[in-house]
């Protein structure tokens, strides 16, 4: 029973870190043709129907206005301002460099977990950390010479605000899982998401080019709508239910892997040699930063 709970806890957890990894790629291609809040809103506006119909049909439990509060500001982390951070970023930086610095949430989570949850950091763990910042720091300034410009800077930082966005959902989410279903705090999730979303969709409206949106972009919309927004958040949410929050967001480093190689594919993006190696240091970062999940 241990050992099958155990699987679909893992198995959860899989699928979310796929369906995020080829999320970047998706985004990548759907932005050719969406305006970035228009793309945002017709992914989660369609989101919220499914699951306010789902939530109406299983006739979910009530929630108490405090929880209901906290809810609401989950969503203001995630999907709010960790969409609007990505999203943007993804307009001026690559697909592949925007998943490596996403890899570095599991760190900010220890180091958040450590400060607020008063959890104890090892010698080891501290070195993860530090290791981490400086396989970040080759990511950003790693770039071919001709290649760095002010505009891939900025999308570099707004995807640091993702990155900061994306730590407090987990932990937030981790302490909601404890008394709320993972359908529940997923639909609400996304229901908020939609309606934050709303007045930002009304005023990039007029930029949007309806006439010149490609099929490769409406697909990747419905991609992003039924893989990275229902199916990722419902089996990430359930398994945060199940797990602790650090341990959870340590498949989170398996992204870069699926996204550089969805990338490479689908989009033929490349990474510098100093790059490569930011990567793979970020890679092992995060293990050493985590590596008390191991013993």
């Amino acid at each position: 029973m241990i050992a099958e709970k155990q699987f679909t806890t893992y198995a959860a957890l899989a699928l979310a870190v796929i369906f995020w990894g080829f999320s970047f790629i998706a985004t990548k291609i759907a932005l050719a043709s969406f305006t970035p809040f228009c793309l945002i809103f017709a992914r989660f506006s369609t989101a919220a129907i499914f699951f306010a119909c789902l939530l109406f049909r299983k006739g979910a439990p009530p929630i108490n206005k405090d929880t209901f509060t906290k809810l609401f500001l989950l969503a203001l982390f995630q999907p709010g301002l960790y969409f609007f951070f990505e999203t943007y970023g993804l307009k001026y930086t690559s697909a592949t460099k925007t998943s490596l610095i996403i890899a570095t949430i599991p760190v900010l989570v220890l180091i958040l977990s450590t400060i607020f949850l008063k959890e104890r950091v090892r010698l080891i763990n501290a070195a993860g950390i530090l290791m981490s910042l400086l396989g970040v720091a080759l990511l950003v300034f790693g770039e071919r010479e001709a290649a760095i410009s002010s505009g891939v800077l900025w999308g570099d930082f707004l995807i640091f605000g993702a990155v900061l966005s994306a730590t407090i959902y987990i932990i937030f989410a981790r302490y909601l899982g404890q008394t709320i279903s993972a359908v529940q705090i997923t639909g609400l999730q996304v229901i908020f998401g939609a309606l934050l979303f709303l007045p930002f969709f009304l005023w990039d409206l007029g930029s949007m080019n309806w006439q010149h949106i490609s099929m490769e972009a409406i697909i990747a919309v419905i991609c992003l709508t039924v893989f990275a927004t229902i199916g990722a958040f419902l089996c990430y949410n359930f398994a945060l239910s199940r797990i602790g929050a650090a341990r959870a967001s340590v498949f989170i480093n398996a992204i870069p892997v699926i996204t550089a190689f969805g990338a490479w594919t689908l989009l033929g993006e490349t990474l510098t040699p100093i790059q490569i190696m930011g990567g793979i240091v970020v890679i092992f970062a995060v293990y050493l930063a985590n590596f008390r999940l191991q013993l």
